[in-house]
């Protein structure tokens, strides 16, 4: 069974490096770089592991263990490059680079204390194997801990953190699926780890049980897929031809009127003009519904300036003379702000009272709350008779030569 399972890892992983080493050769990156290393390092790896290629390196060279320690190192050089990738994605180029580098330098030291234990057991008289089963020699027992320690239970943990909290807060939905599949990748090594840990314990106490290498084979094998699959997926997820998310279409509908006016108001905050064009944008939804998502709220923070304080009284006011509560009454407010902004923006008149730089106001629950957000905005913005009677009764702020009036309705 393991030479299947590690057989089947092989095949995808030197099809998956070729994948993304003709991606790093088209958009290179730093973190695409460290993903390519990462894939690289597991197909080595896994190749490695294969019983009748290692059986036959290490018979061809005279050097027992030789095909384990290094694919030993080639998973920790996924570990490492796993984790470079996303120190990139999560924090800005300098300081992801410093904490890569540390990483390197930790994993680099920690797999040459391997190679020194390695390179001790050769001068044994009884050779032994680098397995639980002869865990009750110190030399392998210390080998086998710094490589958990080191390359699955550090690393991994790591990368599940970071993969799952990162994924809360990215705004692309294939990257936010792929780091999920990562981080769960990330959970199963270090079960791979745990198992270690449990039949070295075993080893140490007497006992003999058996099945380890089974156990490791489906672990390794399941935590490689995960991995692999979620560190490639924002590059071929987009690709495939899936029904399109009903709800994803009908919030980008939704966002279109309010986006339309910003974007024509604000032309230089529109990445991609080619979305305009309803196939193109259909084609890569995702892509489509996020940029719409961040350009309005890039032109919210245009606007600031043009935005009044007065403005949120008045839409308040009217908004309570409406029964509006809740999240219905603040999209209300925001949406009669952002329709205010753009008439002053229009008529040049920065506010003589501005809107306190606050957050805008938005669900906790990340990337998807933001989307329901602000297509309450949006309706509002289109529909709502509150945006048009704040602007009605807020008409002379905007003048040029304004005289003094009632601001909305009566206060609470």
């Amino acid at each position: 069974m393991a030479t299947l399972l590690y057989g089947l890892c092989a095949g995808a992983g030197w099809a998956t490096f070729a994948y993304t080493l003709s991606l790093l050769r088209r958009y290179p990156a730093p973190a695409r770089r460290a993903l390519c290393i990462s894939i690289g390092a597991f197909a080595v790896g896994t190749t490695l592991t294969i019983p009748s290629l290692a059986a036959g390196i290490e018979a061809g060279l005279g050097l027992p263990n030789l095909a384990k320690v290094l694919a030993h190192g080639c998973a920790m050089t996924i570990a490492a490059s796993a984790e470079r990738m996303l120190l990139h994605l999560a924090l800005p180029a300098a300081q992801a680079a410093a904490r890569a580098r540390c990483w390197v330098w930790i994993t680099a030291g920690a797999y040459l204390v391997m190679v020194a234990l390695y390179a001790h057991t050769l001068g044994y008289e009884q050779p032994v194997r680098l397995t639980v089963e002869h865990a009750t020699d110190p030399a392998v027992s210390a080998y086998l801990l710094i490589l958990l320690a080191t390359g699955f239970f550090a690393y991994c943990i790591a990368i599940a953190r970071l993969g799952w909290k990162f994924a809360r807060i990215c705004g692309r939905p294939w990257l936010r699926r792929g780091l999920r599949i990562t981080a769960a990748g990330a959970a199963v090594a270090v079960l791979y780890g745990t198992n270690k840990i449990i039949y070295l314990v075993a080893h140490w106490s007497g006992l003999q049980p058996t099945g380890e290498r089974e156990i490791a084979a489906v672990l390794v094998t399941i935590s490689a897929l995960l991995m692999m699959t979620g560190l490639t997926m924002p590059a071929w997820g987009p690709l495939i031809p899936l029904p399109r998310c009903s709800d994803d279409l009908r919030a980008y509908r939704r966002l279109g009127p309010l986006w339309h006016d910003l974007t024509t108001a604000l032309p230089e905050l529109e990445l991609d003009p080619q979305l305009r064009r309803p196939l193109v944008a259909l084609r890569d939804l995702d892509y489509a519904l996020t940029r719409r998502v961040a350009e309005i709220r890039d032109a919210r923070l245009a606007l600031r300036p043009f935005l009044d304080a007065r403005v949120t009284q008045a839409a308040g006011a009217l908004a309570e003379q409406a029964g509006l509560d809740g999240d219905d009454r603040l999209a209300a407010i925001e949406a009669a702000q952002l329709a205010f902004g753009l008439r002053a923006h229009r008529a040049g008149v920065t506010a003589t009272q501005p809107q306190p730089a606050a957050a805008p106001t938005r669900p906790a629950d990340g990337y998807a709350g933001e989307i329901t957000w602000l297509s309450r905005v949006a309706t509002a913005y289109h529909q709502s008779p509150v945006v048009a009677a704040t602007l009605d009764a807020t008409e002379h702020l905007t003048a040029t030569d304004p005289r003094p009036q009632p601001v909305g309705g009566p206060r609470p």
